[in-house]
């Protein structure tokens, strides 16, 4: 099978599309063939020797995707071959086949296709964590988003916007305001310097927002506690941008709470992730969730996916085909 892996550890340029052996049916595994892979910035964490330090390159990336069942190990009773499946964290998932533990696996629903599957797992899952669970969204808050306008933000706001939020994007370029707005976002603001809490407060008539989404790195971090109302919480996320660096929590100011939200503590069980999945499959079948494609790409141009994302020029979601 075509497979897509890192050489090394370093930039795009270190990944390459090549002949790999397809998967076995390993015990309590099933072997699916990949219809559609998610790109998220977690591949390009491994790539950078980030994660997965442990696996000898070289080694396939990608963690996320939706296909349908080809075969099936022993001791796997709850799917069947042909059964479509999504999931979200499968090391290996940029080939054409890729062997998952069943208990990783969701059942996709008739009505919603794989490709939109596929584009709904990490990032939906994520900001569903966000929104519902990490800081659950009441009716009249205020949420300052970032990256309103990438796969996470779009979703995120869409969340936000059906618990009865009210949101403020922000966005790095002009060209991303209205794919925001179009998610929903009340207000969105253009800042690509880190300089946007003032703009934040005059919204908010000074009192600032109820919660931060951020994973935009260091540089929005000073401006996301300043648009932070009085015992507001400030969601940190994103590994890959970096963290703020030490900090002396006697010097937060205004009772804020600060938290590091990582979306596998809300699917920390097969149960958990099959009833959250099915929650967004349900969201996006009545109509209240749109999930975004940003940019489909062979496999053979995954190196050019990778450069997409990291320019930050890319909107909502990016997938390969394989």
């Amino acid at each position: 099978m075509k497979a897509v892996v890192m050489t090394e550890v370093g930039g795009s340029d270190v990944v390459d599309l090549i002949e790999y052996p397809q998967p076995l049916a390993r015990p309590g595994c099933a072997v699916v063939q990949v219809s559609f892979a998610g790109v998220n910035f977690m591949d390009i964490g491994v790539r950078q020797g980030m994660a997965w330090m442990d696996i000898a390159n070289p080694k396939i990336l990608g963690v996320e995707g939706a296909g349908r069942i080809v075969e099936i190990g022993e001791g796997v009773a709850d799917f069947a071959v042909g059964d479509r499946v999504a999931w979200v964290y499968s090391p290996g998932s940029y080939a054409e086949y890729v062997s998952i533990p069943s208990v990783s696996l969701v059942k996709i629903p008739e009505r919603i296709d794989d490709r939109t599957a596929a584009s709904v797992m990490m990032q939906g899952l994520t900001a569903s964590h966000f929104a519902t669970d990490f800081y659950p969204v009441q009716f009249g808050d205020i949420a300052l988003v970032h990256a309103a306008a990438g796969g996470v933000g779009l979703l995120l706001t869409q969340i936000i916007k059906r618990r009865g939020g009210t949101v403020i994007g922000r966005v790095s370029s002009e060209d991303k305001v209205a794919i925001a707005k179009e998610a929903g976002a009340d207000h969105v603001i253009v800042d690509s310097q880190g300089l946007f809490a003032d703009e934040v407060l005059r919204l908010t008539d000074g009192l600032g927002v109820n919660v931060v989404y951020d994973g935009s790195g260091p540089k929005t971090f000073k401006g996301s506690l300043d648009s932070l109302r009085r015992s507001g919480t400030f969601c940190w996320f994103g590994p890959i941008l970096g963290g703020p660096g030490p900090l002396d929590i006697m010097s937060l100011p205004r009772s804020i709470k600060i938290g590091y939200a990582t979306f596998f503590d809300h699917i920390h069980t097969p149960e958990l992730l099959r009833s959250r999945s099915q929650q967004l499959f349900d969201w996006i079948e009545d109509g209240s969730l749109k999930v975004t494609i940003g940019g489909t790409y062979s496999l053979a141009d995954a190196r050019q996916a990778h450069a997409d994302m990291e320019s930050r020029a890319t909107t909502a979601k990016l997938l390969l085909i394989p």
